[in-house]
């Protein structure tokens, strides 16, 4: 029977609906997080002066905001995709469920 229901899922088209938007959102998210960190990371690697300047008369530098923002912008995707997932993913495996049960 587990083997019948798994395949039933499988085929659902709703399943494949989810399957790829999730999918989809998720390598758009990882791309705008990896240009965040490896953008930084090349500013840390080939524009140091920029990042030493200092901002105002103060000890900060524009590198502190700038690695800040990044670790900001990574809450910030986590928080879009979990309440995506929260609202539209969870609708859809709920029409999969009651849909595989049948």
């Amino acid at each position: 029977m587990e083997v019948n229901l798994a395949s039933r899922i499988a085929s659902h088209p709703k399943y494949q609906e989810l399957k790829a938007k999730r999918t989809a959102f998720g390598w758009w998210l990882s791309l705008a997080g990896m240009i965040a960190y490896y953008g930084f990371i090349l500013l840390v690697a080939f524009n140091k002066p920029l990042l030493a300047q200092k901002l105002g008369t103060g000890v900060t530098t524009v590198g502190m905001p700038l690695g800040v923002a990044v670790i900001v912008f990574t809450i910030v995707i986590t928080w879009i995709y979990v309440r995506r997932a929260n609202s539209e993913f969870d609708a859809l495996t709920d029409q999969i469920v009651k849909g595989a049960v049948k």
